[in-house]
């Protein structure tokens, strides 16, 4: 297999996110953040939650235990425009997530914002528009 096929098939990561309840985190994310519960349990300590292509596990702390990986995490989620950025923010305000910050461009480069869970795990929704496919730079 050449680096081209694996550029092809690679996958994106899906993250773990360290909670300590599954049932309150996943009722969180579901109904703050928009995302589904596909399975998991407090009894299995693991759940498996999705929104549209993103993916991430919840694992409690008896899952984590056996690995030592404790909380909270910092998770970077990248959308596709400073538009989607805008209206996630929106959304998740709408729906009372905890938010840290307001959408910002940043000298960076990166249009930003910031949101937390109930287990303060982090989530910085960026859209990077100092890259774009052609190599070209938008204005702030």
């Amino acid at each position: 297999m050449d680096e081209a096929q694996v550029k092809e098939q690679f996958p994106g990561a899906v993250p773990e996110i360290p909670v300590s309840d599954i049932d309150k985190a996943a009722d969180y994310y579901v109904t703050r953040l928009g995302f589904k519960l596909d399975w998991g349990s407090e009894d299995l300590g693991l759940a498996g939650i999705s929104r549209e292509n993103c993916r991430m596990f919840l694992a409690n702390t008896d899952f984590r235990k056996q690995y030592g990986n404790i909380g909270p995490a910092l998770t970077w989620l990248n959308l596709d425009s400073k538009e989607a950025v805008d209206e996630l923010y929106q959304s998740w305000s709408a729906g009372e997530a905890k938010l840290v910050s307001k959408p910002e461009s940043k000298p960076w480069g990166l249009h930003e914002f910031m949101a937390e869970d109930l287990d303060g795990n982090l989530f910085r929704v960026f859209y990077d528009f100092t890259t774009s496919e052609h190599g070209e730079e938008e204005k702030i």
